[in-house]
């Protein structure tokens, strides 16, 4: 009789939280009955599962209740900060945030952070202590014919209801038709399937025939804030400016991410495929990529070019450094070729960057790709404080109040400028062709100055720069996965 009662009132219990979710979804009852099924039937599997294994019919229900808490309230985050709410493959970013808390963990909040894990401690130590485990746990007169029913019930759903999902990949639609826990299991079932590439932009094309070292630079968080604020001196950008009149293109980009999911921005270029193609992988690609996958890096490689990544952070973080030579790369400069390089806030320098660049464009020997992912303007911005001097030197009319996150990007904003200079001016001296694609792989998250401001859409800024053919600059919007096929292409 316990076990039925937690079992029941967990199973209740958990249609509540779910509840909390934001945005809010529609009541139960107007969720597509196989909705339903699957949440009861995830629901009596992870609580049958953890009654068999603990023993404590009520203080498992409090555990999987707790978890199911934790994942609503990490996605309420996510959405807060991102406009996109939980999905399975978000289950990745749970180790992660163990391994790199700083990028994490702020967007949770800390006391949030704090006060979870400490109920997680207490809930376990109050659990074993209330509730000790009945010695016939496992007797046929004892849990064990409840807990077989729970499971079997639970399974036999799963069985009846676990075809038939047609998610349409767009997030929300797809919670407010089945709910949270049916749309964790459809996007878990889709992603057993292997990335498969369709046909890209990039089919068919090769390197000009001057075969120009090409520099690709993904700035972390990039794009023209002046369009956020008229009040932000023009110079920020200035040297940006500067290279988009002599550009060979240049305009507004769309990104397949916003505020953070870097790699998806970074795989529609390396890939030149459209997010729309992806399906379930759309979500990060780079879980289910498998070997020999077509990309920039590789076809350049095939026509000879000597190819390098360089990112100033971890290598394992989002296993770039399992994926990186999938993708064609020769070689992977990561955060341990940075460890005397001078940091800006938490992160290397993109100063930093340019050096490194230059010395690989100095010892090649034969044409040389370098795709560079930057890092100083990663958030959380929140975590800096504004300097006494930021104000005057980034704004002509200071933000109103609560834009703190504003003026901490735009000091680092203004790095990511300089950077850009520097490589113009490296390029300008280099002796051999060289084009340069600069571009930004999402907004930053700035969820208070949003809402003082607006928020801006998908778009990021980009060009594209030759050393050798002067451009006029020309207006052409893009979308990410076009951008490397019109850098390839004899006249961009």
């Amino acid at each position: 009789m316990t076990l039925f009662l937690a079992s029941t009132a967990g199973l209740l219990l958990s249609f509540l939280i779910v509840a909390l979710l934001r945005p809010t979804l529609p009541a139960p009852w107007h969720w597509r009955g196989r909705g339903v099924a699957l949440h009861v039937a995830c629901y009596l599997l992870l609580s049958g599962g953890t009654m068999l294994i603990l023993g404590r019919p009520w203080f498992a229900t409090v555990l999987v209740l707790s978890l199911l808490m934790l994942v609503v309230q990490v996605g309420n985050a996510k959405y807060h900060a991102l406009r996109e709410s939980f999905v399975f493959q978000d289950f990745e970013y749970f180790t992660d945030a163990i391994r790199h808390p700083r990028l994490y963990i702020p967007f949770l909040g800390w006391w949030k952070f704090l006060v979870i894990a400490l109920g997680v401690v207490l809930a376990v130590a109050v659990g074993f202590w209330l509730e000790p485990a009945p010695a016939d746990r496992f007797a046929v007169d004892g849990q064990l014919p409840g807990v077989f029913v729970s499971l079997s019930a639970g399974l036999m759903l799963l069985l009846a209801f676990h075809r038939g999902g047609l998610p349409t990949w767009r997030v929300q639609v797809d919670l407010a038709a089945s709910g949270l826990l049916a749309c964790l299991w459809d996007y878990a079932r889709a992603e057993r399937q292997p990335l498969r590439l369709p046909a890209s932009s990039l089919s068919g094309l090769a390197p000009s025939p001057e075969r120009p070292d090409i520099v690709v630079v993904q700035s972390e968080s990039f794009f023209d804030a002046r369009r956020l604020y008229p009040g932000i001196r023009r110079d920020v950008l200035g040297a940006f400016d500067a290279l988009r009149t002599t550009a060979q293109c240049a305009g507004r980009l769309r990104v397949p991410a916003w505020g953070a999911n870097t790699v998806r921005s970074e795989f529609a270029f390396l890939s030149g495929v459209a997010e729309a193609a992806l399906g379930v992988h759309r979500f990060n690609p780079y879980r289910r990529l498998g070997k020999g996958m077509p990309s920039l890096a590789a076809r350049l490689k095939a026509a000879g070019y000597r190819t390098v990544a360089i990112h100033p952070y971890h290598a394992s973080f989002y296993r770039r450094d399992q994926i990186f030579p999938r993708l064609g790369f020769d070689e992977f400069i990561d955060l341990g070729a940075f460890a005397a390089a001078p940091r800006c806030g938490p992160y290397v320098a993109d100063d930093a960057l340019s050096e490194v660049i230059g010395r690989v464009l100095a010892e090649a020997t034969v044409p040389v790709f370098i795709f560079v992912i930057t890092m100083e303007n990663h958030g959380p911005l929140h975590l800096e404080k504004v300097a006494p001097g930021d104000v005057p030197a980034l704004y002509d009319v200071p933000p109103p109040g609560g834009c703190d996150d504003l003026t901490i990007y735009l000091r680092h904003l203004v790095n990511a400028d300089r950077m850009a200079g520097q490589l113009q001016e490296m390029l300008l001296r280099h002796p051999r062709a060289a084009r340069l694609c600069w571009y930004g792989d999402h907004v930053p998250i700035m969820a208070e100055v949003y809402r003082q401001l607006g928020e801006p859409e998908a778009e990021t800024d980009y060009l594209i720069w030759s050393n050798r053919q002067i451009g006029d600059g020309r207006s052409w919007d893009a979308a990410a996965h076009e951008l490397a096929a019109r850098l390839l292409s004899p006249e961009p």
